[in-house]
């Protein structure tokens, strides 16, 4: 059983205080701020559940129990480190109010989890699955984001906000806001730009008077498309092309990473392309990389395997 506090119940004053900070001064996301609100309302009942007189007064000790607590009710690792990293944002700006430098959560960390490689298609299959059977404003449309995946390696949240005015043709570049409202400037391909010119001609006009007006990606109402429906179309795609596995966007942005770093090995051109702030993320592509050089090794060296008849 996981926390399931409820993300509309009350905070106390000072986490308050902290989720209008996030709010209004970071202007971070509402699915963010959500989050932290979760986050810091799980602690708030541990300490009512606990006889702790308020957050604020919590040590260290008290956060480890916290998280141990949230493991024994069977949250991930990585829901707990999301959890610890929102209490340890909380109490730096307490301290920042208040000018308390004691973090009771710096030193506490979550369980760890084992590291998954992300699924990818080999270039094989992403041309298999590029392959639109029709020429409707639909599959123009779907083509286009598929393209815009694999090419530019973004993220679901990132293609689904992409503006025209975003995309210059000239230059062959797109400017996106990705996690944390910072933008970042990535080539487009030849292919996509053509499906993305593709599916302008039957662009329908915009809604005027929207927030949506304006958006790349849009339904045939003119209202920008959801990430629910990007999902759903990407995935009808990969059973219409025959595919093995359910294709869903990041399968895509996998790939494109896989891909580049394969090719170029240039782990810090990888890491500006996908947005990433700390590399160790994009590591995670080496690993991959290294199974398809063990699979090249295990296939061809003459010793790599013992012969048949020893």
């Amino acid at each position: 059983m996981i926390d399931s506090t409820a993300p509309d119940a009350t905070l106390n004053e000072s986490a308050e205080r902290f989720i209008t900070y996030l709010r209004d001064v970071r202007r971070l996301s509402p699915h963010t701020i959500g989050n932290y609100k979760r986050d810091l309302l799980s602690l708030q009942r541990y300490c009512a559940t606990n006889n702790k007189d308020a957050m604020e007064t919590l040590v260290e000790a008290d956060i480890r129990a916290w998280a141990g607590q949230l493991h024994r009710r069977g949250l991930a690792g990585g829901s707990i480190q999301r959890s610890l990293s929102a209490t340890r944002s909380y109490y730096h700006f307490l301290g920042r109010e208040n000018g308390i430098l004691r973090n009771p959560a710096t030193s506490v960390q979550a369980p760890r989890k084992p590291r998954k490689l992300p699924k990818t298609l080999d270039a094989d299959q992403v041309d298999k699955y590029l392959v639109f059977d029709s020429d409707t404003a639909i599959a123009r449309r779907d083509s286009a984001i598929a393209e815009l995946f694999y090419s530019s390696g973004l993220r679901l949240a990132e293609l689904a906000s992409v503006n025209v005015n975003d995309l210059d043709s000239q230059t062959k570049l797109l400017t996106i806001t990705g996690k944390g409202r910072k933008t970042r400037t990535v080539p487009i391909g030849a292919t996509a730009l053509q499906a993305i010119a593709r599916w302008l001609e039957v662009r329908p006009p915009d809604c005027v008077g929207t927030v949506d007006s304006g958006a790349l990606f849009t339904s045939n109402r003119g209202r920008r498309v959801s990430v629910r429906n990007i999902q759903a179309r990407l995935k009808l795609q990969g059973r219409k092309s025959g595919m093995h596995q359910d294709i869903h966007p990041h399968m895509l942005r996998h790939s494109f990473a896989s891909h580049m770093l394969e090719s170029s090995g240039d782990l810090r051109a990888v890491q500006e392309l996908l947005g990433h702030a700390n590399i160790s993320t994009t590591q995670i592509y080496t690993h991959l990389d290294f199974q398809h050089l063990a699979k090249v090794y295990d296939a061809s060296h003459p010793r790599a395997k013992r012969r048949s008849e020893d």
